[in-house]
């Protein structure tokens, strides 16, 4: 078991990442001084697979708690999901010491986040993560919301959880596809922050289903990737400078996600095809070197992770869609450009012409 603290000015937490936790999350609830009253948010498939284990131990740690069910997918992250929360919040009478606990992958948890960010003007709410992506990634740091028809996650607030409880025996159950989207994050990590972390993935013979990844391996990813959103989040828990580097992929991948409906490309997979334009854009720029490029692409391509944009996807769709963007700022669309292995660098230096050449000869064909 390792225990990995998000040192957060206001109220630091724990992310436990704790094989078999599921079964001792009322355990770990107990020290943190909430209220009995406590909400399950799932979706059906993980409800169905976990929620006894999760309503038991709660029961037993003297919670009362009730559930509400959400259906699964990207295209329901919605303001709509949302207010069956705050209806399940009424029905149950949440108070402000109360509880929303999430089940599930990033998609239900940035949801419920939003539904405790904004419920009685903010309610305790505790991340257990279900994919590896939310794992890695979605269930730290704090960042709630759901999309808008324009693009995603325009709707949102930053409220941290209490406590993130990680258990790695979940993913034995997690679809290969969903493992992949997964990988897209912690490959994120390797480029961004940490060289050791992408030479340990090369180096490894399959990364593209957990089965065929040692423990060791898992464990490290696990780990590796926690610390590594815990120390950025520590620095800049509201994004106004270093944290903004955790976006690298995201600009061009929410992109691809929103204009393919959330349908034909998940998550990581967008990331994955974002991160190797912004890694293309980076060496036009001349920031980043096309032997460290090709690297990525490469462990990419190991993970079974697309590389290339969907067939019919329009630049100039593309090029609208980004204006959009969160990350735009005076009009210029930000991107995180990375300078080697390791290390990475925002700008807003990549004007249309780059982002074109990017998107029309690079992208859509191999490198």
């Amino acid at each position: 078991m390792n225990v990995i603290t998000v040192e957060i000015p206001q109220q630091s937490y724990d992310v436990a990442i704790a094989p078999h936790g599921l079964a001792h999350l009322g355990t770990w609830m107990q020290p943190l001084n909430l209220g009995k009253k406590v909400l399950l948010v799932s979706n059906p498939m993980i409800f169905r697979r976990y929620g006894e284990t999760i309503l038991a131990a709660l029961s037993a740690a003297g919670f009362q708690v009730a559930s509400c069910i959400l259906p699964a997918g990207e295209r329901y992250k919605t303001l709509a999901s949302i207010q069956k929360i705050y209806d399940a919040a009424i029905a149950q009478r949440l108070e402000r010491s109360s509880t929303l606990v999430t089940l599930g992958g990033g998609v239900v948890g940035d949801m419920a986040g939003f539904a405790a960010a904004t419920w009685l003007r903010g309610i305790n709410f505790i991340q257990v993560p279900t994919s590896l992506l939310a794992m890695v990634d979605a269930s730290i740091g704090g960042k709630t919301g759901v999309n808008h028809p324009h693009g995603k996650n325009l709707i949102g607030a930053f409220h941290q959880p209490r406590l993130v409880l990680i258990d790695p025996q979940v993913l034995g159950t997690l679809p290969p596809r969903e493992f992949r989207a997964g990988m897209a994050e912690v490959i994120k990590y390797g480029v961004i922050w940490d060289a050791d972390l992408f030479e340990q993935l090369e180096a490894a013979k399959r990364l593209d289903q957990q089965r065929y990844m040692s423990e060791d391996l898992l464990q490290t990813i696990l780990t590796r990737s926690c610390q590594a959103k815990a120390h950025v989040v520590s620095q800049d828990e509201k994004e106004a400078g270093l944290r903004a580097i955790l976006n690298y992929g995201h600009t061009i991948g929410h992109a691809v996600e929103s204009l393919t409906g959330y349908r034909a490309i998940n998550h990581g997979e967008g990331v994955a095809i974002g991160m190797v334009a912004a890694g293309q854009i980076a060496v036009e720029l001349g920031l980043w070197d096309r032997a460290s490029a090709e690297r990525q692409r490469l462990l990419l391509e190991k993970t079974g992770l697309p590389t290339q944009l969907p067939i019919g996807l329009e630049t100039e769709a593309i090029l609208e869609t980004l204006q959009t963007d969160k990350k735009v700022k005076s009009g210029k669309v930000r991107f995180v450009l990375p300078t080697k292995i390791g290390a990475a660098t925002v700008t807003d230096q990549a004007d249309d012409l780059v982002i074109r050449k990017v998107l029309s000869d690079v992208v859509s064909r191999s490198l």
